[in-house]
């Protein structure tokens, strides 16, 4: 048979990383070979790469019209960062033209090089979402007179680097919020919370040490929580699309009314996630620390501190000037030790196996709380209804509220 006589058609790309992946960043240079292993001598007219990335935004959206009618609205849009055409071999043809000018390959294994730059630029990096993505490939064609194209696709993976060791990144991140609870006429008094953290910026694999003061004040049982979120927002058509997921969380202790529980550097590890992503147009990544206390039978007490996960880690030095800036802060904290390696970024890009089974995961909204900004509806990570007070690690003082 005429098509078997290519074997295999590949694109291999050079510059691996440790795990054998293709990873690269704005500027970088990205070389690799094109295989084809024939079995018997083939004719080509030409063999072309093109190589592109684009970040592609996609859902839809049914509406109604009136009675008995309704339609569907797609919102869709396209950033283009990359865009490199090849040839490796002759000229694209027409069928029709005179049988001359083409290439013979022999039986066996044929390798051809290709090398591209990616431009000097803010590239978006590599992700995977429910709404939309950002990918980067490479195409290898292979031409023959009279019969269809060999075509063979090979992604591989961007990032824009983030450094933490800015100063607006190194500044540490803290708030206050206080309410009373309400039953009709009768109010309780309030329940406040402090939090504070180290700084903004941190990288995968990183524990936050998360600094807080909780007192309640009212007439219930409270427990004072954390989380990690993440958000992510698709902008088309002059619309916004946003999914909020859960990334990790804990749990303090339950606190009975008139005490109060401090955080002295409760840690919550971040796993590897995506870095953030702040300079694509039509996708975002961000990400915020949520201290609350979770109020059974109401609205529970948020504070959000925004977060920025990078890709460079923190430098000693950089640690030392975060601790000591942070010292006049009324909430301190002990000096953290230097953060762990964040892992292998390539180990975030998502197979084409897997985008199925990620795309239709379900989503973990964060905890509801009353006038909070749009966006930021939450729903408790940890549902429970608290019926008493139970001892725990952290510090609670029965002096925690004034005698009334």
């Amino acid at each position: 048979m005429v098509l078997s006589k290519v074997k295999a058609f590949a694109v291999y790309f050079d510059n691996l990383n440790e795990h054998n992946l293709p990873v690269f960043s704005g500027g970088d240079q990205i070389s690799g070979r094109v295989v084809v292993d024939v079995t018997e001598e083939v004719r080509v007219r030409s063999l072309n790469i093109h190589a592109r990335g684009v970040a592609k935004v996609r859902w839809t959206e049914s509406r109604n019209t009136g009675a008995n009618t309704a339609y569907t609205q797609n919102y869709t849009e396209e950033v283009e960062y990359l865009n490199h055409y090849d040839n490796l071999i002759g000229d694209e043809r027409d069928d029709e033209s005179p049988d001359e000018g083409f290439t013979t390959l022999c039986s066996g294994v044929h390798e051809f090089a290709f090398s591209l730059n990616l431009p000097q630029m803010p590239l978006a990096t590599s992700f995977e979402g429910k709404h939309g993505s950002v990918r980067y490939w490479v195409k290898a064609e292979l031409q023959r007179p009279w019969l269809l194209p060999v075509k063979v696709k090979k992604e591989f993976i961007v990032f824009e680097h983030i450094d933490i060791n800015t100063p607006l990144l190194l500044a540490p991140q803290a708030g206050t919020k206080e309410k009373t609870l309400c039953c009709w006429f009768c109010a309780s008094g309030p329940i406040s919370i402090s939090a504070k953290i180290e700084r903004k910026g941190y990288t995968p694999g990183e524990s936050i040490q998360i600094f807080a003061e909780v007192e309640n004040c009212s007439s219930r049982v409270v427990v004072p929580k954390a989380a990690l979120y993440q958000t992510q927002t698709f902008y088309a058509k002059g619309k916004g699309k946003q999914i909020q997921q859960l990334v990790s969380n804990l749990r303090g202790d339950p606190l009975p009314q008139g005490k109060s529980q401090s955080w002295e550097g409760k840690s919550l590890k971040i796993p590897p996630v995506s870095p953030s992503i702040i300079d694509c147009p039509i996708i975002r990544v961000e990400y915020a620390l949520v201290v609350y206390v979770d109020v059974p039978g109401g609205l529970n007490l948020n504070l959000s501190l925004p977060l920025v996960i990078g890709t460079i880690p923190l430098h000693a030095c950089s640690s030392r000037t975060s601790s000591i800036s942070s010292q006049t802060s009324a909430l301190s904290w002990s000096l953290q030790e230097r953060p762990e390696a964040p892992p292998d970024y390539s180990d975030l890009a998502v197979s084409e196996e897997h985008r199925q089974d990620f795309l239709q995961g379900s989503d973990r909204s964060p905890p509801q709380e009353e006038e909070e900004p749009q966006g930021s509806l939450l729903v408790d990570p940890y549902p429970d209804t608290v019926e008493g007070c139970g001892g725990g690690e952290e510090a609670s003082r029965s002096d925690a509220c004034p005698s009334r």
